[in-house]
């Protein structure tokens, strides 16, 4: 996957906007005002993705790529590097899993404007 096909997909997904609260090189991506996907623009060498708890721990023993969230709350949040072997599929999966978790524990009035 490179830069462009996540930004794509991203912006795909409803309610999402595209920031810069970290500085003019973290991409950072919310639905309705909540992160749940942001990475380094200029490398791209890895995305944080949010997730559940027990997911987290189990990507991280499957996966050499997957690593606890750097500068995020580890018990949320996995760091996937992009050049690990990690297919594009699984990817989109864990891209969406992210928005459907932060989705998920939104106000009902937040979710219903989706």
């Amino acid at each position: 996957m490179h830069i462009e096909q996540f930004r794509e997909y991203c912006l795909s997904l409803k309610g999402v906007t595209e920031e810069f609260p970290f500085g003019e090189n973290t991409l950072v991506y919310k639905v309705l005002g909540k992160m749940f996907a942001l990475t380094d623009l200029a490398s791209f060498e890895s995305v944080n993705l949010k997730c559940d708890p027990e997911a987290a721990i189990e990507l991280r023993e499957r996966y050499d790529g997957v690593t606890p969230g750097y500068h995020m709350n580890k018990k949320h949040w996995n760091t996937v590097a992009m050049h690990a072997g990690i297919s594009d599929k699984l990817l989109y999966t864990w891209i969406r899993d992210s928005y459907d978790l932060v989705v998920a524990s939104l106000p009902k009035k937040l979710k219903d404007t989706l």
